[in-house]
Order: structure tokens, then sequence, then C-alpha cells
């Protein structure tokens, strides 16, 4: 298979950031993708409705109405967060999540939760009426081994969460080890996993090949190869409840690049292609549309796309650094062959 047309897929998990930076990196996702979960860690973070509505204009004005990119706003858990909050999200037109950060697991998590029993009043208003939780699922725990943070978290806290709230849809991000896939796998039809196009492709001696490769950190870490290799199975069983999410997060070379870098890979340039060529090597292209376009759309209750986008199968080479605000960007597969490539405008 050489070209090959989809459905146009969606992106279950993006980080737009504000301002500048979102003007610089939106329209990357915006050429592919119909629609993107957006994430709330700004700083100061999205945790109301209202917030999430204004940082939602922000989004559309930097489209300038030339896009119909629609974005799926979330809002951040916090300890303080009321259940009449998620009131007003449940009648939002835009709003359809909540997005649960461990407090300190990530990037601009600080404001993250500190106990889930603080937040227990939310989590079943949240499941009365049907809101989504979005989970980074790694305990922060500094006696728990980095690698390990993922399995732990399932253990003492995923699974304790699925049996309190049973009837919670809950879309565990950026999953990145076995373990996650099995307990999705095993799990009720409540239960699903974004996967990220880096995971896929890198497991984590790609961090110090060489040298220490700051552009390749993210959080969670890149795990072992066999945990990428269970994450691919995964992605191209079919099974439904598996779906795409970049986890794309833009941060300039001058905040990678330092004594403490950032955690984040700036994947929307090359996302699509990135995924086709994951499915491309495991003889699997026919379940692509299925990964990208299909599951998480269905998982959410929303209405699959109509629109179609082009993939063909050739050679190009990714651009190494890329312009941002204050300086650079370093993008997925910087500087390495794609072999597959997005066709606009043809």
């Amino acid at each position: 298979m050489t070209e090959i047309t989809l459905t146009q897929p969606d992106d279950m998990h993006l980080h737009l950031r504000d301002g500048e930076e979102l003007a610089a990196v939106v329209h990357a996702s915006a050429r592919q993708f119909a629609r993107a979960v957006i994430m709330p860690n700004l700083t100061p973070p999205v945790t109301t409705v209202d917030l999430a509505l204004a940082y939602h204009r922000r989004i559309k004005d930097c489209l300038g109405g030339k896009s119909d990119f629609d974005p799926l706003m979330t809002i951040y858990l916090t300890d303080e967060t009321a259940p009449e909050e998620i009131n007003s999200l449940a009648e939002s037109e835009h709003v359809y999540a909540v997005k649960y950060y461990p407090a300190g697991a990530t990037t601009y998590s600080g404001a993250g939760v500190k106990s889930l029993e603080n937040v227990f009043p939310v989590l079943e208003k949240m499941a009365e009426l049907d809101v989504p939780l979005l989970i980074h699922g790694e305990v922060v725990d500094e006696d728990v081994d980095i690698f390990d943070r993922e399995p732990v978290f399932i253990d003492t806290i995923l699974i304790p969460l699925i049996q309190r709230f049973p009837g919670m849809r809950i879309v565990l991000e950026h999953i990145t080890t076995k373990q996650a896939v099995d307990v999705v796998k095993d799990g009720p039809e409540t239960l699903a996993a974004t996967i990220t196009a880096h995971h896929l492709l890198y497991n984590r001696n790609h961090m110090f090949k060489g040298g220490l490769r700051p552009h390749y950190y993210c959080m969670p870490v890149l795990k072992r190869e066999r945990s990428r290799l269970a994450l691919v199975e995964a992605a191209v069983s079919g099974h439904t409840r598996f779906f795409l999410g970049t986890d794309s997060a833009p941060h300039p070379v001058t905040r990678k690049e330092s004594d403490c870098g950032c955690a984040g890979v700036f994947s929307a340039p090359v996302a699509l292609e990135a995924y086709a060529e994951v499915f491309d090597q495991q003889g699997e292209l026919d379940l692509l549309e299925q990964f990208t376009s299909f599951n998480g759309a269905d998982f959410y209750g929303l209405p699959r796309n109509r629109g179609k986008v082009t993939i063909r199968k050739m050679d190009w080479k990714v651009p190494g650094t890329l312009a941002f605000p204050g300086g650079e960007i370093v993008p997925l597969m910087a500087g390495q062959t794609c072999r597959w490539k997005l066709i606009e405008n043809e």
C-alpha cells in the first residue's frame, strides 16, 4: 500500500500552551486533526469552565476562522475543585473532561491533586453526570523508581479508583508499560488509554544513545523495549479502547537543553505520519483508521468525523529545528527520514 485515505483523525491528548507559543504550534495539529482534547496545565492552570472557555476562544482566535479544528476543552482537577463545577462542565458546549495530575508528576503539575480522597465528592459528581476523568497515571513517591511509577499507580490508585467509581469513564493517558496495556484489556468498558507516537517508536535507550538526548525526555519516561513492543501490539490490535493521543508538548530548545530540562516531546508536526510508520512496520495499515479516527470518538461519545485526510508512502526528512518564540524547537524525528507524508492541497 503506497497511499491511504482516512477519516480525519482526532488527537485525544494535546498540549498547545498559550500566547505566542500557542500561535506557533496550533496549526501543526489543525492541519491533520479535526479535534483535539486540550490539556489544561497552563500557568496558571485552567481550573474552571470559565477559564476553559476563555482558553477555547484564544485557540480559535489563533486559527483566525480559517480552520474547522475543534478544541475539546478540559479543566484541571485540584484539591479545591467544587462538585458544582462539574455541573457547569456537563452543561458546557466546549468542555468535555477533567484532567487529574498527581501533584508534581510532570510539567506544570504543581497544582495537582495531593490525595484522591480530597476530591471524592467531585469524582462522585463526575460519575453521576458521565464526565470522563483523564489520568496522568504515575505516583510521585520519591521511594518509587521512576520506571516503576506507572505500574505502582495502577496497583495502588487506578484499580481502587475503578472499584470505588465503577461507572465513571476513565482514560489512562500516554501509557508506557505492559501492565497498563493489560489493565485496559482486562478492565471494564469504561476504561480506555491513549498511546503516543514517541512511546511506540522509541525505548529508553534512545535517551542515552551517544550521550544524553533531552529531546527524547518525556513524562512518563520511555521504558524498556519489551514495554514498547507491548504498546505496539496494543495499538495495532484493533482493540477499541486504545486510541491516538500524541501528548505533543512544545518546549523551546533552551528549556529542553538545560541543567533541568523540561519533559515533553513536540510530535505535532509529524504525528499522523509517525503513527502510519508504526502501523506500516507491523503490516497493519488497514487498522490505522480505527486507532486514529474511530476509537477515541466512540469512547467519548462523539460523532465520527466526516472529513478525510490522505497520507502517501514517500521519504522526506523531518527538519532538525523549527521556529519558535524566543528561539527554536526540536520536533519528533528531527533530522530523521519519515516514510509517510500527509498530502495537503493537492
